[in-house]
């Protein structure tokens, strides 16, 4: 007579109580990596040399805020930021950009970009704009997925004055047009 299979032992993550094969599948993968390494290293073997990494990435970063970096400036290092994955990001400069937009040969759309940037709230912004130039002025998403303010007419000069009087965190030399495709500086 044939023998009766034995039953198997199947080890289950205490954080996401999936069976540890099918932790990468479930919702809280981040929160199980700890456990895993701890409890069942033969299954993720990448997940303790990332552990690795991440602790020399943490002893060189801790060099540099000491002072002690090898190679590369605390400047350069401030203005890098990671996203996940360790993909380096630049951070934005703060600038404020003016793009004017013609649409049916005569009427024309101000784009104003980047005064978030400065901690300036866009729908205030949007409402005096809209006050002094009596147009319309709305916060529309741009094709860059960031809030932009698009203004209705023609005032692309009007409007340096205007936001370096009403916000003076915002300096003349921060804001640009963009002109043929090319960005000019506006002072």
């Amino acid at each position: 007579m044939a023998e009766k299979p034995e039953a198997v032992q199947v080890l289950y993550c205490s954080v996401c109580s999936l069976p540890a094969e099918y932790c990468e599948f479930g919702p809280h993968f981040e929160k199980c990596k700890p456990w895993l390494i701890k409890n069942a290293p033969q299954i993720y073997p990448n997940l303790l040399t990332e552990t690795n990494e991440k602790e020399a990435d943490k002893v060189s970063s801790q060099l540099q805020s000491v002072g002690l970096s090898s190679g590369e400036t605390s400047s350069s290092k401030e203005e890098v930021k990671r996203l996940p994955g360790g993909k380096i990001k630049n951070k934005d400069k703060q600038e404020v950009v003016i793009e004017k937009v013609v649409r049916n040969k005569r009427k024309c759309i101000i784009i104003v970009k980047g005064l978030d940037l400065f901690g300036i709230k866009l729908s205030d912004a949007s409402k005096r704009l809209g006050k002094k130039f009596a147009t319309g002025a709305s916060v529309v998403k741009g094709p860059t997925e960031k809030e932009q303010i698009d203004v209705q007419g023609d005032i692309s000069y009007d409007i340096v004055e205007f936001i370096t009087d009403t916000w003076p965190a915002v300096p003349e030399s921060a804001i640009y047009f963009i002109e043929d495709g090319k960005k000019v500086a506006a002072a």
